[in-house]
């Protein structure tokens, strides 16, 4: 049975109600995404340029700042194209390929904060054997194992919608395609694509945050051992920028749950600004929190503009 690829175009939705400011809406969103792409490309050229930045730390939080641009390199152009111009229709294959890595991409994420939470937690365990456990060689496994964890999980329920009719109306609830929005419009048995997901944001989310969690319960007892209150502090301030970008993408994970589970009575611009929170908040957060937290990376900044001065 071949794809059902005559039917019509999915219609994407940008703010409903609010179309004749779409322009206007346009320019908040045009800034975050510039300041995402901005802040993110540049932490990657300054660990890829600043030898002091080659530390297993510091490529975490490259696979980082590369996942948080791709999340953004994926919806900016649907999202624009609607907010500017109202082009609305999107090819079915474009669609599922989006949905794909939009959903594989936040897998990605979570895993990337687990293995920086690990970075952490041996660091501060066993710090005299920080370089001999995390080797570049070992990191680079880790990273593709989260690769392979998150854009092979996404397939089960992703490849099913490729071949499901769609006979419901086209209009999707976002400017951009996700699973559950697509799944919905389909005329056809569509149980595994509801229990599948909340099998894999079982494993995947909530697992990572409990990993992450019991991390820094053995983190603290082993800080809390160390005698001088100097080296304490020094030691918890190394944690600070990890733990402000866990918090900051589980809350938007949580926020953007809560609100779908027991928000159905709330504007439906609630659910869709939501959304947006939970794909621009963290990509646009987290160059800022290193910026601000890390010592390394602010001199870096500093180290590259006084070159750029000098040439």
């Amino acid at each position: 049975m071949w794809p059902n690829v005559s039917a019509a175009s999915f219609l994407l939705t940008g703010f409903p109600g609010l179309e004749t400011v779409h322009h206007w809406i346009s320019i908040p969103f045009f800034a975050v995404y510039v300041s995402v792409l901005l802040g993110n490309g540049t932490l990657l050229y300054l660990i890829k340029d600043d030898h002091s930045l080659h530390e297993p730390m510091y490529y975490f939080l490259a696979m980082l700042a590369g996942t948080d641009l791709m999340v953004t390199l994926t919806t900016m152009p649907t999202v624009m194209g609607v907010l500017w111009v109202n082009h609305r229709e999107m090819s079915h294959g474009a669609c599922f390929l989006q949905a794909y890595f939009i959903h594989s991409l936040s897998i990605v994420e979570s895993g990337v904060l687990l293995a920086m939470a690990y970075d952490r937690f041996i660091a501060i365990r066993t710090p005299l054997r920080y370089n001999s456990i995390l080797t570049k060689s070992r990191v680079m496994k880790v990273g593709l194992g989260i690769l392979l964890r998150g854009f092979l999980s996404l397939l089960p329920p992703i490849l099913p919608l490729v071949w499901f009719p769609y006979c419901h109306s086209h209009v999707l609830s976002h400017a951009f395609c996700l699973h559950q929005d697509v799944m919905k419009l389909a005329c056809a048995d569509i149980t595994f694509n509801r229990i599948y997901p909340v099998f894999l944001v079982t494993v995947t989310f909530f697992l990572d945050a409990l990993i992450i969690l019991f991390s820094y319960v053995l983190i603290i007892k082993t800080v809390m051992g160390i005698a001088s209150a100097k080296e304490q502090a020094k030691a918890f301030n190394t944690c600070v920028s990890h733990i402000s970008c866990v918090l900051v993408f589980y809350i938007t994970v949580i926020g953007l749950t809560f609100i779908h589970r027991f928000g159905k009575h709330a504007p439906h611009v609630v659910h869709i600004t939501m959304s947006y929170v939970y794909f621009l908040f963290p990509p646009f957060m987290n160059p800022i929190i290193y910026s601000i937290k890390s010592k390394q990376i602010q001199l870096s900044i500093v180290h590259l503009f006084s070159v750029h001065n000098r040439a």
